[in-house]
C-alpha cells in the first residue's frame, strides 16, 4: 500500500521537515556525483556496516576500521537509489509535516534523529555479523508513521494498492493502516532470520520494526509541545 494523502491537520510548522528533506536530497546528489572509488570510500565511511563493529579483526584485512559510532547516524541520510529517495521523503512529507506541527521544530527533530539512531541499533542488533553497507531514511521514517498514529490515530490515510494494472485508492484510518504496515515488517523481520544480512540491496526490516516502536513509545511519553515561540 502507497500513502497518497492524510486527513491529519495542516500546519504551517514543516521547517524541519523541509529542512530533513533536503539534506536527504543534497546527500543523495552528492553520492551520486562521486567517482566509483570515491563512492565506495564515502559508502564505507558513512553507512552502517555492523561488521565492522563486531569482528574488526575481519574488517581490518579489508581496510575497514571502526573509527567512530557516527556512522550509526549518518546512514540514515544516504539513500541507494531515486526509487529510494523519493519514497522515503513522500512519506516523511505526508507524516512528518502534521507530526512537526504537533510536537513542535526541536521536540520533533530529536524525535526524528532519536529513530533514526534507533533504527540502525535495530538492525545492527539482528545483522551483526554484516559486510553489507544499511544506509536509508526507513527507520526514523518509521519512528516518525509511529508517532503520527499516536498523535492522529482517527485521521484517514489514503493509499493505492496496485492490482494487476489497476490502482485500487481507498482510505483508512491511521492507526489501522500503521498497523498493517508494521504487521508486514514483522513477518519480513521474521523471516529473515537465518538469511543473511539486508542493506543498500535489500530492506532492513529491523531498522523498520525498532524505528517505529521507539517512535510510537517517544510519542506517547513526549510532552506536547508549548507554542513558547517559532521554535518551541
Amino acid at each position: 500500500m502507497i500513502p497518497f494523502r492524510t486527513t491529519a491537520p495542516s500546519s504551517d510548522s514543516v521547517t524541519v521537515t523541509m529542512g530533513l528533506i533536503l539534506v536527504n536530497g543534497a546527500v543523495f546528489l552528492y553520492q551520486i556525483g562521486l567517482s566509483d572509488p570515491a563512492h565506495l570510500r564515502f559508502l564505507y565511511s558513512f553507512a552502517l556496516v555492523p561488521l565492522v563493529y563486531t569482528r574488526p579483526d575481519i574488517a581490518a584485512q579489508a581496510g575497514l576500521e571502526p573509527d567512530s559510532l557516527l556512522p550509526f547516524l549518518t546512514n540514515t541520510f544516504m539513500h541507494g537509489g531515486w526509487l529510494h529517495l523519493i519514497f522515503n521523503m513522500w512519506t516523511l512529507w505526508l507524516f512528518g509535516a502534521p507530526l512537526e506541527g504537533a510536537m513542535g521544530r526541536l521536540r520533533f527533530l530529536g524525535f526524528y534523529l532519536g529513530c533514526g539512531i534507533a533504527g540502525s541499533v535495530g538492525h545492527f542488533a539482528f545483522n551483526a555479523l554484516s559486510p553489507v553497507p544499511a544506509l536509508g531514511a526507513s527507520g526514523a521514517i518509521a519512528g516518525v508513521l509511529g508517532g503520527y498514529m499516536v498523535r492522529f490515530p482517527h485521521s484517514r490515510v489514503v493509499v493505492v494498492q496496485p492490482i494487476f494494472i489497476l490502482p485500487l485508492v481507498f482510505s483508512l484510518p491511521a492507526f489501522i493502516y500503521a498497523a498493517i504496515w508494521f504487521g508486514f515488517q514483522i513477518l519480513g523481520g521474521a523471516e529473515s532470520f537465518g538469511g543473511g544480512a539486508t542493506g543498500g540491496g535489500g530492506i532492513a526490516w529491523w531498522a523498520h520494526i525498532m524505528g517505529f516502536a521507539v517512535g510510537l513509545v517517544g510519542a506517547i511519553f513526549l510532552a506536547p509541545a508549548r507554542r513558547r515561540g517559532p521554535w518551541s
